[in-house]
């Protein structure tokens, strides 16, 4: 039994970590989880990779992460992200790609806690609603058996869905400490370190899993978002108008020579 801190969809954005980092040594959790996602997006792929596994994060890959090393298609990438994410696959480090290339898909943590990043068979899933849960509960008892509590990520949203006896989906996520109860299951979602996709506040998000006590508590605090800004402008992550429908309309004639499907996936974005 332990305090973890746990966080995902870091997306390259170094400010957003070493924030999370500092306010997380204040609480001083045993060991850090990710659930995916430490680069696309922002300019320092390298240095969050590396500034996690100085700190021995128990980590997964999202779909970023294989999307950057070749083991997953663009197809249900949003523009945006495809662009980040050739130059991501360009510049990182030899290093840095051989490490994620390690992660695993989903990984069990102690006797009752598994991460997956989007769904727990479907890596680029949003479970965004109890529908999703209803479907995905059904996966976690038949792949991670004894596994009540699911931490995951994709949805940049801090999140706690609770299944009861009877089935049904509850909402608990709040501000605050949220308790768990042994007999039930949950996804329990962080939030995202990234604020770039957000068009709100834009704060980094993270929780604290005290797995002996058996509570969830969610965080934001405020990081340079300017500076992140620059930092991918500058260096090339950003797409204007005209760039971004050039690739629309590359995707769309590529669909049409049956080599694509952008159709299908218009409305999804990794």
């Amino acid at each position: 039994m332990a305090l973890y801190g746990v966080l995902g969809d870091i997306h390259g954005n170094r400010e957003a970590l070493t924030a999370t980092l500092a306010a997380l040594d204040t609480h001083r959790p045993e060991r850090l989880l990710c659930v995916g996602d430490f680069i696309g997006y922002n300019a320092d792929p390298d240095d969050c990779v590396t500034l996690l596994q100085e700190r021995g994060v128990i980590a997964i890959a999202g779909n970023h992460e294989l999307i950057s090393t070749g083991r997953l298609g663009f197809e249900r990438c949003s523009n945006e992200a495809m662009h980040s994410l050739k130059l991501t696959r360009r510049q990182i480090r030899p290093s840095t790609a051989d490490y994620l290339r390690s992660l695993p898909a989903a990984l069990q943590v102690e006797d009752r806690v598994v991460l997956v990043h989007g769904g727990v068979r479907d890596v680029q899933q949003y479970m965004t609603k109890p529908h999703h849960i209803e479907e995905n509960v059904r996966y976690l008892r038949a792949d991670f058996p004894g596994c009540r509590i699911c931490f995951y990520g994709h949805m940049h949203e801090q999140k706690v869905f609770e299944v009861r006896e009877d089935g049904t989906i509850g909402d608990l996520t709040e501000d605050g400490i949220v308790k768990l109860r042994p007999d039930r299951e949950y996804f329990v979602n962080p939030g995202s370190l990234d604020a770039s996709r957000k068009h709100g506040h834009k704060l980094a998000e993270f929780s604290l899993f005290d797995s002996s006590a058996l509570t969830v508590e969610f965080f934001r605090i405020p990081y340079d978002d300017w500076l992140t800004e620059a930092k991918a402008s500058a260096a090339g992550f950003r797409i204007g108008p005209w760039r971004n429908r050039m690739y629309t309309l590359q995707r769309r004639g590529l669909a049409k020579l049956g080599l694509g499907s952008v159709a299908r996936h218009r409305h999804h974005s990794c």
